[in-house]
């Protein structure tokens, strides 16, 4: 399985830094991955919805370690990118 396109949209929010859509294979995508600006480094948060009990639980999520790795590299790899072009994009 290949990531063929991450998209990524800024938010400018205290931890919410923006958020993600990734598509595989050019035929399926997973939309709403955050971009969470953590306590020592910025992390990937999978798609999740709020459960009855006030709990969250992942709808869409790797099930190993080396895709997590992957996926999160790849994500804010592309959230630099986007971050250094809007920079560019208004002269600052």
């Amino acid at each position: 399985m290949e990531i063929t396109e991450i998209r990524v949209t800024l938010r400018d929010e205290d931890r919410l830094k923006g958020f993600a859509n990734v598509t595989f294979d050019h035929a399926f995508v997973v939309r709403g991955m955050k971009i969470i600006q953590g306590a020592d480094a910025y992390f990937v948060a999978m798609p999740s919805r709020k459960r009855p009990d006030g709990t969250y639980q992942d709808i869409a999520h790797p099930i190993n370690r080396d895709m997590r790795r992957e996926l999160e590299k790849r994500i804010l790899e592309a959230y630099e990118e986007e971050v250094k072009a809007q920079t560019e994009a208004h002269g600052s």
